[in-house]
């Protein structure tokens, strides 16, 4: 009984510090806390992934973190790499058949401050522009990768053909982002030790590292938005007027 309170109230710490990533850093190197860092980051990841009060959650820089601390206090990275993946990929799942379910009438939902409808709208809005495809790219792009399986659900798309994107998106995401904090410290240390002395530690400087890798993730939303901003700029005024009148939360049969 001790031991499963330990654990819990281990897990409760590590969540307790998600949203600063030095502390979580060093909490998660606290020797006994491998276990308690695994559950919590997979429920994290599930819930960033699956349930639509996750959207706020820090996806790409909980993995980013779990990679540094994997290379720096040796966990098991496959065993990590196996798990998330599964977490990510049935969080993807649980939100493709909320979006099933509840259909169209999700969007008409009042913001609140557990759902952000705005997001909502902009993964349907992102869906209809790439499609099946969105379910990958979503992956990569936070709040996003929140709300594209709900909107997949919602459009009714083939199942196994979303499998198949949620498969190779969630593998990837997890991959990519874990082993890119694992390789950081090295490549790193490496190549900033010559500039800064050989004291410098990747791990005094995750939180300008993760800010790095956060602003890169975004980079897509702000690429789409300006892309899309330009295009409608472009639009003659009558195909605007047509635009504006059109249902904001239609989905395009032909795009699933």
């Amino acid at each position: 009984m001790d031991e499963v309170s330990s654990l819990l109230h281990n897990i409760a710490e590590v969540c307790r510090h998600l949203f600063s990533s030095q502390e979580l850093l060093e909490t998660l190197r606290k020797p006994g806390f491998m276990a308690a860092a695994f559950i919590a980051i997979n429920l994290v990841v599930f819930t960033e992934t699956g349930l639509l009060i996750g959207f706020f959650l820090p996806g790409d820089s909980l993995l980013v973190t779990a990679g540094i601390v994997s290379y720096l206090s040796g966990w098991n990275v496959p065993l990590l790499l196996i798990t998330l993946s599964i977490a990510a990929i049935a969080g993807d799942t649980v939100g493709y058949y909320i979006g099933r379910r509840t259909g169209p009438r999700i969007f008409t939902r009042e913001k609140s401050r557990f759902f952000a409808r705005d997001h909502l709208v902009k993964a349907q809005q992102f869906y209809e522009r790439h499609g099946g495809k969105t379910i990958i790219l979503a992956r990569f792009m936070p709040f996003i990768r929140t709300f594209a399986p709900v909107v997949a659900g919602v459009g009714q798309m083939n199942y196994p053909r979303f499998l198949l994107f949620n498969v190779c998106g969630g593998i990837g995401w997890v991959v990519s982002m874990v082993l890119l904090g694992y390789c950081l410290p090295a490549f790193l240390e490496s190549w900033l030790r010559p500039v800064f002395g050989p004291a410098f530690r990747i791990q005094d400087h995750i939180d300008k590292v993760i800010v790095i890798v956060v602003l890169l993730s975004v980079s897509p939303i702000f690429y789409h938005w300006l892309r899309g901003r330009s295009k409608r700029n472009r639009k003659p005024p009558d195909q605007m007027a047509a635009t504006a009148i059109a249902d904001p939360v239609a989905i395009h049969a032909g795009d699933l």
